[in-house]
């Protein structure tokens, strides 16, 4: 399952059935387990770990040193869950010491053509990262966001669960879950409505959601007076919750 012309370090440990393309290089402290395609001229620099049933295309780096210019050379590591389809011409850096030392992905994420993650990032399952979109260091993005086509998000900042950033966004403050964003800088427009469809929520649930996007950027309220009022939302609908938790776990203040 390994071309002929592949370069794997003997101190890299591939499953059985691990497929490796023509040209690839994988360096040493490397795992990748069962059913994992690698693709060609891909390159695993080190010290990562990838998981199952992963589809690597040509051209992707993972486990390069970062870009932080503090970064000495110290051990630090990649990790990849099971079930991503990484694209074409991905970078995928490991962590820095100061921070968690590692960058972690999740399970069932697509990452389209030139996605770039930075080091010490955490992306969670089931998102969608189209072509150039970029993760700055220390990035957090929640289960089933979308980012479109050369989104850049800044440092430290997070991506609640299930938001949406239109194609361009420039994101310079913290999305909340549930909620759309677009332009330079990157402004609300709404719940994403069209995704939650999607993903089986019911039409109350939506509506309750967009009562609380009311709350929060439509009648003047403070960002405290608004998680009182989204708390009393939220008893009856538990949805709320996971947007009460990323406006409270914001370090940069949100989109406004």
């Amino acid at each position: 399952m390994i071309h002929p012309t592949a370069i794997v370090n003997p101190a890299a440990r591939l499953a059985a059935d691990v497929a490796v393309g023509p040209w690839t290089l994988i360096g040493p402290g490397v795992e990748v387990g069962a059913g994992t395609v690698i693709g060609p001229h891909v390159v695993i620099t080190r010290d990562t770990r990838i998981g199952e049933n992963n589809r690597i295309f040509q051209f992707a780096t993972l486990g390069e040193d970062c870009q932080d210019k503090k970064y000495a050379g110290e051990l630090t590591h990649l990790v990849i869950g099971d079930h991503n389809v990484i694209r074409e011409g991905c970078t995928l850096h490991r962590g820095t010491v100061q921070d968690r030392g590692v960058t972690e992905v999740g399970n069932h994420n697509l990452f389209m053509n030139y996605v770039h993650i930075a080091h010490d990032c955490r992306v969670g399952d089931h998102t969608i990262l189209a072509n150039n979109a970029t993760l700055g260091g220390h990035v957090q993005v929640d289960n089933w966001c979308i980012l479109g086509g050369y989104t850049a998000v800044h440092q430290f900042g997070q991506i609640g669960a299930h938001a949406f950033c239109g194609a361009g966004s420039l994101v310079l403050k913290d999305v909340p879950a549930y909620v759309t964003v677009n332009g330079n800088p990157a402004k609300p427009h709404g719940i994403n409505t069209e995704g939650l469809k999607r993903r089986g929520f019911d039409p109350e649930t939506i509506n309750a959601l967009r009562r609380a996007y009311r709350i929060l950027y439509r009648q003047g309220l403070t960002l405290e007076d608004s998680l009182r009022a989204l708390e009393e939302l939220a008893v009856s609908h538990p949805a709320v919750i996971d947007l009460i938790r990323s406006l409270r776990a914001s370090t940069r203040g949100v989109v406004r």
